[in-house]
């Protein structure tokens, strides 16, 4: 029978609730467990899909097409377990679906409340997971802050389920900020134990207290918290500040984090085997020396609008023992600046998607830059598009050369709207192409989020250029990768290679992108010596 994990967090947001769910996932893995992972997120919105990069980062996209929040990139990286459309859920949706079935007359013509309707979908999520995943694990993690207004439904849901299924079946962890007050020189407990008070005001007792603080909080003031909020001392397990974030993992197995869930569970725990990620963890705190990759995109001041790409460029330059420096340039802005001088101690250029027409401009001058000073460049999803236009106009000659959504007034487009396409879609390569000895395979699943194609009435003129149109779809309509022949590496693909890279297994596309970075980085070396 599966077990239910459910992670809180109270005090203040942004304390690493996502990173705790998804490393107490890892090390159960890790002792042989199946494991699978849910993110409840309070916002009214049905669809994370639609919300601005600036509000809330990254669109996730899971192999089955959904569109989900941010931190399922952090599941799916730790884990490396492929997650489904019943691991976000938002109050939007919930809402979204009693409605419909008030609407179609399911409940009778009875009154609709939080309690029991709201609270009955959210469980049927729950066990929804559990019976699609068969995992012997569901951890659960709830957006937000305990009191919160929008996600006090949730929270009604999974004190019913623990009144359900009982201590056996079900555990809490409840993180808390143990702040330190630089003024009297202490750490103080007190906001963690009025968060736990207003957890019980909700029916719920934690089981375990994950306490985020900047160094160890001590005895004294673990056994403060264990006194006020009824939990025994080996219940709190300490989570500290690091500078590596795959550090968190063997920090909460040396504090017996899973240990304490599998003892409250009554379950063997069988040896674990942890070896690869702290392998892992030695390479990535071994790393000195920096390479500068410049990202040109729109939503560069919020850093997690690109956090899947930011995290496949540390992975692939993990195995050169290289840290990555991102040089985050704004497309509008560089409209208006000199390249040369942006681009001086860039190593290599990124586009990653976009939406819109603003930018566009800039993000085009970067690419044609790239192909002219031969500098690697690698363009995801728009940034495919983006160089088709680049190179239509540049170098075919073809004067009105986009999608109506950069040129309204263009007479026919080589950058087209097509359906929508979402999720895991096989990719095709050609023969005798770099990318297919990139993957050294004929052809892979990749994960898909767009809705404009490249106008095969256009291919002929792009290959006389020498332009290598060097993946398609399976049935050979939709341009799925580009590529120039005499550079060092210009590739772009309309997929979204970022997510499907993990930190011991690098996607093979940002291996090769950073593997000629650092060649063009050594070359400059040695010309400068």
């Amino acid at each position: 029978m599966t077990k239910y994990i459910f992670v809180t967090g109270g005090v203040v947001s942004g304390l690493g609730k996502g990173i705790t769910a998804a490393s107490v996932a890892l090390l159960l893995k890790a002792r042989g467990y199946k494991v699978f992972m849910q993110k409840f997120d309070p916002y009214i919105n049905v669809n994370p899909g639609r919300m601005s990069p600036y509000q809330h980062g990254e669109v996730y996209v899971t192999a089955d097409g959904s569109e989900t929040d941010l931190d399922l990139g952090h599941y799916e990286r730790f884990i490396d377990e492929e997650l489904n459309y019943t691991s976000n859920i938002t109050m939007g949706r919930v809402y979204a679906n009693v409605i419909e079935k008030e609407q179609k007359g399911d409940y009778g013509g009875g009154t609709v409340q939080i309690v029991p309707h709201l609270t009955n979908e959210i469980k049927k999520k729950i066990k929804e997971a559990a019976a699609t995943s068969k995992a012997d694990f569901v951890i659960t993690e709830i957006g937000g802050t305990i009191g919160d207004l929008e996600a006090l439904a949730f929270v009604e849901a999974l004190r019913q389920m623990r009144d359900e299924l009982g201590k056996k079946e079900t555990i809490f962890i409840h993180m808390t900020l143990v702040p330190y007050i630089f003024g009297s020189g202490e750490l103080k407990s007190k906001p963690t134990q009025h968060s736990v008070i207003q957890m019980r005001s909700l029916g719920i007792q934690p089981d375990v207290i994950v306490t985020r603080s900047p160094f160890n909080i001590g005895n004294e003031i673990k056994g403060k918290i264990a006194l006020f909020c009824s939990i025994p001392e080996e219940n709190i397990v300490e989570a500290i500040d690091v500078k590596n974030i795959y550090q968190i993992p063997l920090n909460f197995y040396h504090n017996k984090l899973d240990q304490v869930v599998l003892k409250q569970f009554d379950m063997k725990v069988p040896r674990i085997k942890l070896k690869y990620w702290e392998d892992l963890v030695n390479q990535v705190d071994s790393l000195d020396e920096e390479l500068n990759i410049a990202l040109v995109g729109k939503y560069v001041e919020l850093h997690d609008a690109y956090l899947s790409v930011m995290e496949a460029l540390k992975h692939a330059a993990y195995s050169f023992n290289k840290k990555i420096n991102i040089q985050w340039i704004d497309s509008e802005a560089l409209e208006k600046k000199k390249l040369n001088q942006v681009f001086k101690k860039s190593q290599a250029i990124i586009v990653p998607a976009g939406f819109g027409e603003a930018g566009s401009e800039g993000a085009i001058s970067a690419i044609k830059y790239a192909r002219e000073e031969k500098i690697p460049f690698f363009g995801i999803s728009s940034g495919m598009q983006l160089a088709l236009v680049e190179f239509a106009r540049n170098v075919c000659g073809i004067r009105k050369a986009a999608s109506r959504e950069i040129e309204p007034d263009c007479e026919e487009a080589i950058i087209i709207e097509a359906a929508k396409k979402l999720g895991n879609n096989l990719v095709v390569f050609e023969k005798d192409s770099l990318i297919k000895e990139i993957y050294k395979k004929k052809e892979h699943p990749e994960r898909h989020r767009h809705e404009h194609i490249f106008n095969l009435k256009y291919k002929a003129i792009f290959e006389k250029n020498n332009l290598v149109f060097s993946a398609y779809d399976n049935k050979k309509k939709t341009v799925e990768a580009i590529e120039l022949k005499d550079h060092p590496f210009f590739i772009a693909c309309q997929y979204h290679p970022e997510f499907l890279s993990r930190p011991n297994r690098a996607h093979p596309l940002f291996t090769a992108f950073i593997a000629a970075a650092v060649k063009r980085q050594d070359l400059l070396k040695k010309k400068k010596n």
